[in-house]
């Protein structure tokens, strides 16, 4: 009889993700006036979209791990450092970036 070998190393397959990006800046409002007036006039509206957009809690669209779970999820750089700052100084704002972001994956087919 001979001895089956024995495998010691599986192959590997991996996908490196490429680094991502945001669709749109913080303060570019002019690119989406909807989303930007929604959020101005009826920030708890916006907040309940981006959440309801992302399957979460309604409490949950303004908060640093949602940007931080939505950057992560796109590998768009940053940090949760610099999520927390976004959204402490500029609440409003972080969640236009977000909602637009949203809509603009969707249009392409890439929003999950």
């Amino acid at each position: 009889m001979s001895a089956q070998p024995v495998i010691t190393v599986q192959p590997q397959f991996s996908v490196a993700q490429q680094p991502g990006h945001w669709q749109t800046g913080m303060m570019d409002c002019c690119s989406d006036c909807g989303v930007c007036l929604c959020g101005a006039f009826c920030y708890p509206c916006l907040s309940c979209q981006v959440a309801g957009d992302m399957n979460e809690c309604f409490l949950c669209g303004s908060t640093v791990a949602m940007r931080t779970l939505y950057r992560t999820k796109y590998n768009i750089p940053g940090s949760i450092m610099g999520d927390y700052c976004a959204v402490w100084w500029c609440t409003p704002c972080a969640v236009c970036q977000l909602k637009r972001d949203i809509n603009r994956r969707r249009e392409m087919g890439i929003f999950w």
